[in-house]
């Protein structure tokens, strides 16, 4: 079982993610949100710089941040600075969109935003979409080796539906699950490996990376503690952040939330209701979103939602937990770490230690 942290990205990233190498981490992945952390590819190219062994991705990219022809000379100069060691990871977007009023890219778009990209690491002359025309497109000067087109750099995908999970498959990529417990996430590989079988690949071939965010408590600490607030409250927030997207703006298709927290959530949703300027209530219910605890929510995060929402647990459970999950198929877990909580990474790295 592989270990990786997921990143709100800063300049000084770098200081984290060296730690993590340090501490036996395999991947660092860094989210792609703009307007609430910084540049990705910014903080990737520090942490390339100054790590030589950990892999660096996208946890996840938004194609419509930037156009391919942007994205695929972004990763190549990486791979310059970090040859073989550069992830390309990708979805449809939540966070990154949200925080602008915007629901997912269309499946469609993001297939061809794929193509486009490894079209061009290939060195192929590729057919895109720009500005509303076709035009042919490629790297023209690849042999001056400013940039690295020769170690590949693989592709994880960050699938929950059944047609991203058949993309998965037929892109034969990696697969990221958004692990809301072990149950959840093996019950979401199952599925994944059904389109897999579908798509005519070998199930040893499946590469599925399980991402999760929480806390490890220490004995008799409970999950509501100050503590346990930074660290986990703000992924456990997101289930009301969907909840307000979902009632205030029909973006969102999500399932219905456990009947105990239903009333939580309709709380939380009136209260979001209230918020300006009027039409975009998102600059508001996004606010901190998976990074810190805003006060007007801090009520709703109860020790039972942070329990349910989160991998909050003693030491000896998540140790177990995660053994599960290895033992279901998963080649990796990763945890987030927040900004203000990197010494996070120490209780990480403990548990990490116990399957080494």
């Amino acid at each position: 079982m592989k270990f990786g942290i997921a990143i709100p990205t800063d300049s000084d990233s770098w200081r984290l993610v060296r730690r993590a190498e340090e501490l036996g981490f395999a991947h660092a992945w860094f989210y792609d949100t703009q307007l609430l952390s910084a540049d990705c590819f910014v903080a990737m190219a520090a942490c390339a710089m100054k790590t030589t062994r950990i892999r660096l991705g996208t946890g996840v990219l938004i194609p419509s941040n930037r156009i391919a022809a942007v994205t695929a000379n972004a990763f190549a100069s990486l791979n310059k600075l970090a040859p073989g060691r550069i992830d390309f990871g990708v979805s449809t977007g939540f966070t990154g969109r949200r925080t602008m009023g915007l629901g997912a890219v269309k499946l469609s778009e993001m297939e061809e935003y794929i193509r486009v990209v490894q079209g061009l690491w290939r060195r192929e002359t590729v057919e895109a979409d720009i500005e509303g025309k076709q035009r042919l497109i490629r790297f023209l000067n690849p042999e001056l080796r400013l940039i690295n087109l020769d170690d590949p750099i693989p592709l994880y995908i960050a699938a929950s539906g059944p047609k991203a999970r058949a993309l998965t498959a037929k892109l034969d990529a990696g697969w990221i699950d958004g692990a809301a417990s072990v149950a959840h996430a093996s019950a979401n590989l199952a599925l994944m490996r059904a389109a897999w079988t579908d798509a005519g690949r070998p199930a040893s071939a499946l590469n599925a990376v399980a991402w999760a965010g929480g806390a490890v408590l220490e004995p008799g600490e409970p999950a509501d503690s100050p503590r346990v607030i930074a660290q986990s409250g703000p992924r456990a927030a997101v289930m009301l952040h969907r909840a307000a997207d979902q009632a205030l703006s029909g973006l969102l298709n999500t399932a219905p939330l456990p009947a105990q927290f239903q009333d939580a959530a309709a709380k939380y949703v009136e209260m979001v209701r209230g918020y300006g300027p009027q039409g975009a209530y998102y600059l508001s219910n996004h606010r901190g979103h998976l990074m810190f605890v805003r006060d007007d929510e801090r009520k709703f995060l109860t020790a039972e939602l942070i329990r349910h929402a989160t991998w909050t647990a003693t030491a000896p459970e998540l140790i177990e937990r995660i053994a599960a999950v290895e033992a279901a198929g998963f080649n990796q877990i990763v945890f987030s770490i927040l900004p203000g909580q990197e010494h996070a990474i120490e209780d990480w790295g403990r548990i990490r230690r116990a399957f080494v």
